[in-house]
């Protein structure tokens, strides 16, 4: 079973890394160069906005249906992706990709929650985050292999045979969740809002201060369209039998500080991740493959972080500290990737590279399994989802803040630098691939190069701050013993009640023992 969950994961962890060393000579090729970060933000957006859609549902009705349908519609899309002629059909099939990805990280995590008690489940998190290294890597390289042997849209097209596996592993492997017995009551007023409240903040953080002015009718609009539907989500949940993200859940100050984490640990992990390889390859004179390579370091030292941190943590029970650290480290990380200059070795900029892999590794896996360990067993899919929802905003907000910076600053830095005549109009200069740019002549590559690495590096600074932060919210979590059961009550086995009105139950070890062993 658990094979079955570690494959869909990493398709979803895969999509979001493939098109990294691919992105320039994809914007190239069509010609899109001011919509190139929509290729990763359409993604996220549409996962961000379904993952506690799946989460909520995956309570309501059971999981095993809800994961293979995620990954037939990842499926889908990754076909329609690979067959795209245009910028705007590629992004609308990413996004379609992202309606079935956001569905496949927190269905994995939940399911694991539902069959591993909470003090075992540190080493099967910590493989899944060990997946996402490993996927990570191979996204980067197969995009650059593909890119420069059969062509980028089979990074799309792979998808294909791997989602048919994940689907057949689960499927034959997978034990259906134990449903309610009463009809599920479906939050639809509550889904709808929260899709338009994050749709907004994402298109007013990808188009403001670039293509539109921040102040302007369209962007005042959008932040009306984000207030308004943002206080329509809050009163709706208040009343809500089934609310898609319970407001009560707020209430829990580990959840409170565990989510702020995880929203700003997404913005600096998206924004490196999406934006790296690019710079290697414009600026290091690097191939896409190469590109891919050099991101290896980054991932391995992720495997194997999050490997050892998960273990130790089901060794020790203790876990706070990891996370604590790893933000610190992923801070220490920012703050040498904003040294980087043009005449910078590429070793150095690996290194600085695997050293935010090791913050990343001792981070997030455990904040996914510190909330799970803060509400009952009922509400685990809904908690999860939530953390990965403002996981996965923070992701969006990040890719398209530092997409917008980027490009904007770098826009601005060709058009000041570059000489006259060196390109006939904006459309030229939009389509500089690293092909491209290795045969300008060489004054008019070192201002191409130059301004790309001037255009990168401050934004490592805007990121910097917000790692710190993350660490020091993370010192005031209180670490709660971790269930040995699947039957304990909420805080390491306290009698009464449960937060969802549950009553407490009797350790059943052997069933624990049991539903574990599927995995």
């Amino acid at each position: 079973m658990f094979a079955g969950l570690l494959t869909g994961m990493m398709l979803s962890s895969l999509s979001q890394t493939i098109f990294a060393t691919a992105l320039p000579t994809i914007v190239g090729e069509l010609r899109g160069v001011d919509q190139m970060l929509w290729v990763t933000t359409a993604y996220i957006l549409a996962a961000t906005v379904v993952v506690p859609v799946y989460g909520k549902l995956g309570d309501l009705v059971g999981r095993k249906g809800l994961f293979v349908a995620a990954i037939g519609i990842f499926v889908a899309g990754s076909l329609a992706g690979g067959f795209a002629g245009s910028m705007p059909v590629l992004v609308a099939a990413r996004a379609v990709q992202g309606l079935g990805g956001g569905g496949l990280i927190v269905l994995a995590q939940a399911i694991v929650a539902e069959v591993v008690p909470a003090r075992q489940r540190g080493k099967y998190l910590g493989i899944m985050g060990a997946g996402f290294a490993v996927s990570s890597v191979a996204g980067p390289l197969l995009g650059g292999w593909f890119t420069e042997g059969p062509g980028w849209r089979w990074g799309l097209w792979v998808n294909v045979p791997l989602g048919l596996a994940a689907i057949v592993l689960a499927s034959v492997f997978l034990q259906p969740s134990a449903r309610r017995p009463e009809r599920p009551r479906i939050d639809v007023a509550g889904m709808t809002l929260l899709a338009l409240t994050t749709t907004a903040l994402v298109l007013i953080t990808s188009f403001g201060g670039r293509s539109v002015e921040w102040v302007s009718l369209p962007i005042g609009g959008l932040a009306a369209l984000a207030v308004v539907a943002g206080v329509a989500f809050v009163l709706v949940e208040r009343r809500a039998v089934e609310p898609v993200i319970p407001l009560r859940l707020f209430s829990d100050r580990t959840f409170c500080l565990v989510t702020t984490a995880a929203l700003l640990t997404g913005v600096s992990m998206f924004g490196v991740l999406g934006y790296m390889p690019t710079y290697l390859q414009m600026v290091g004179g690097v191939d896409a493959t190469e590109a891919g390579l050099l991101t290896t370091p980054m991932m391995l030292l992720m495997l194997v972080t999050s490997t050892v941190a998960g273990a130790l943590v089901s060794r020790t029970g203790r876990y706070r500290a990891f996370p604590v650290a790893g933000s610190g480290v992923m801070a220490v990380a920012l703050l040498l990737l904003s040294t980087l200059e043009p005449g910078t070795s590429v070793r150095i900029a690996c290194g600085y590279l695997a050293l935010f892999g090791v913050g990343l590794g001792l981070t997030t896996q455990i904040l996914v399994l510190i909330v799970q360990n803060a509400f009952a067993l009922r509400i685990v899919g809904t908690a999860t989802a939530a953390t990965n929802y403002f996981r996965q905003v923070g992701a969006s907000i990040g890719t398209a803040v530092v997409g917008s910076l980027f490009t904007a600053r770098l826009t601005t830095l060709l058009a000041e630098r570059l000489p006259p005549g060196a390109t006939t109009g904006p459309s030229e200069a939009g389509s500089f691939t690293p092909a491209a740019v290795a045969g300008l002549p060489g004054p008019t590559r070192d201002v191409v190069t130059t301004s790309y690495a001037d255009a990168m590096t401050p934004v490592f600074l805007v990121l910097l701050p917000l790692a710190l932060v993350a660490a020091v919210l993370l010192l005031f979590v209180r670490e709660a013993p971790l269930r040995t059961t699947l039957d304990e009550e909420v805080g390491g086995g306290a009698t009464g009640p449960d937060r969802e009105g549950g009553t407490r139950g009797t350790p059943l070890r052997s069933l624990s023992h049991r539903r574990a062993e599927r995995c």
